[in-house]
């Protein structure tokens, strides 16, 4: 139940980086026993807010209040000190480390001399994985769970602290729909309780469904400050995010039949596990791939780029028999590229500047026949698909580890859209991005396709799946148990897919 006073204040908060003013004024109130939403584009000042909040920056300027006291945070662990814990969008686990290691950091580290009691703490990491349905040994390296189970140990890692305000920074953006109803229900428990929670989140419908109070920033100031959410529509709070109405979907895409193959899987097996594996993408074509998080389909993108390897069955790259050995084969003598869901680890060198992970997949193509390279060349190449994604960043010299996530999802899907694959696969593209630039890169992909490129779109967000696809192949167990063609229907096709997955004879099944 709600409190009337409030557990953390944070009142006219100013914060300047050099050459951004990343926050004017911010103001915002959580109160217990509140699941308190905060809302606004990439760059809106979301980040540096939570930042502030959990003392990884002072502010500027400003006050933050806790329990009504004036505090300053000088780190992290006087954030924690106070009762303030965050689930970051971008995972920050050790992944040699194990599950309850990662869990229990804080405790570990309070004590450098006591051995560690390693069953203790397997004991009471289950304390909070159980509450999550999060079925995996405590004792397990980090590295070989899935990212979506890594963004549960993460939420579990924060439970453990056991906070009284809780930062939750795109919490849902890597779980499936059952994965996010049941942490939906442990942050109501944690609500009635008397936590204050503040959630972000990109997919408003999750918003209204749990928050009871919003905040917006638009260009790091307030567009709204601790609003009941009661009363406030998707358009509302649109509008506010973006200073306009929400513009209406692009209709549906004409079909590419008849159009030349340019991707085929046929009988196809991996060394993980795949096993009879056929799938077509024409060109012109954009081909849906679901399945719940386990169901095998990053694996079999990985698998086609030559990570992994293909050990029985064929492979077509525009018709003819292919042998794809490594990733580098794949992107430059197939022209195949990827978008990777795990844009920290894979998608992007953090370190290097915006320009330099935009560019890197054209470098070859643009080389003189001396093997030079200048960055005029590069910056022709990739800045109109950088500026139509609307990335924000103060130069083109920036490194990409200093972008917000969102930012960062943009560069590397423009670094593809500016190599011209003929074949690009795209895992997860929306996680982290917001309303309008979510928007243009849906056009984009359609664009692409339009223009004869064959997409593969990987995607948890069924609406998302249903608004792009042509076909959608429906993957359980590590094998395809059908292919629908897509209606646009959001209740047929969402049954006819789910029907796929769970029915008794879904295997054999295809429509």
């Amino acid at each position: 139940m709600m409190t009337d006073h409030p557990l953390f204040e944070a009142q006219g908060i100013e914060k300047a980086f050099p050459g951004v003013r990343a926050l004017k004024g911010v103001d915002i109130t959580l109160a217990g026993g509140s699941i308190h939403a905060l809302l606004g584009e990439n760059g809106a000042g979301k980040s540096t807010l939570i930042k502030i909040i959990t003392g990884v920056h002072q502010p500027t300027a400003g006050t933050l209040r806790v329990d009504g006291e004036a505090v300053r945070f000088a780190g992290t662990r006087d954030a924690i000190a106070r009762g303030i814990g965050v689930v970051h969008q971008e995972r920050n686990l050790f992944p040699r480390f194990s599950v309850a290691e990662n869990i229990h950091l804080e405790q570990i580290g309070a004590s450098y001399f006591k051995p560690i009691d390693y069953a203790e703490l397997n004991r009471k990491a289950r304390q909070w994985l159980e509450p999550l349905e999060l079925d995996v040994d405590p004792a397990m390296p980090v590295s070989e769970l899935s990212v979506a189970k890594m963004q549960l140990v993460e939420i579990a890692k924060a439970l453990s602290l056991q906070s009284r305000v809780l930062l939750l920074d795109e919490p849902t953006a890597s779980l499936t729909a059952s994965e996010t109803d049941r942490l939906f229900a442990i942050l109501r428990r944690l609500r009635d309780a008397g936590t204050s929670l503040l959630f972000v989140s990109h997919k408003l419908e999750e918003v209204q469904e749990i928050c009871d109070r919003v905040t917006v920033l638009r260009d790091g100031e307030n567009a709204c400050d601790s609003r009941a959410m009661a009363g406030v529509t998707r358009g509302d709070l649109v509008e506010m995010m973006i200073g306009r109405a929400e513009s209406a979907a692009s209709g549906r895409r004409r079909a590419a039949d008849g159009a030349p193959e340019m991707l085929g899987l046929q009988k196809v097996a991996t060394e993980l596990g795949h096993r009879d594996i056929d799938l077509s993408v024409r060109a012109g074509e954009i081909v849906g791939l679901y399945g719940l998080v386990g169901a095998g389909r990053t694996e079999l993108a990985k698998a086609i780029l030559g990570k992994f390897a293909i050990t029985g069955g064929e492979t077509r790259v525009a018709g003819e028999a292919v042998r794809i050995g490594s990733v580098a084969e794949a992107i430059h003598r197939h022209g195949i590229g990827y978008v990777s869901e795990d844009r920290k680890s894979e998608g992007l060198i953090l370190q290097h500047s915006v320009l330099s992970n935009a560019g890197i997949p054209v470098w070859r193509r643009l080389a003189g026949a001396m093997g030079l390279l200048g960055d005029g060349k590069v910056r022709d190449a990739v800045l109109p698909y950088l500026e139509k994604l609307e990335v924000k960043t103060p130069s083109l010299a920036q490194s990409a580890g200093n972008l917000s996530g969102g930012n960062q999802q943009k560069i590397s899907v423009a670094k593809w859209l500016a190599a011209g694959v003929r074949i690009l696969i795209v895992d997860e593209p929306s996680v982290g991005i917001d309303i309008k630039t979510k928007a243009y890169l849906h056009d984009l992909l359609r664009d692409l396709a339009d223009g004869g490129t064959a997409v593969l779109i990987i995607t948890s967000d069924m609406p998302e799946m249903i608004a792009l696809a042509d076909r959608i192949a429906v993957m359980d167990g590590y094998t395809i148990t059908g292919v629908v063609g897509n209606t646009g229907s959001y209740p047929e096709m969402s049954r006819r897919i789910m029907d796929l997955i769970h029915g008794p004879d879904a295997a054999a099944r295809t429509a």
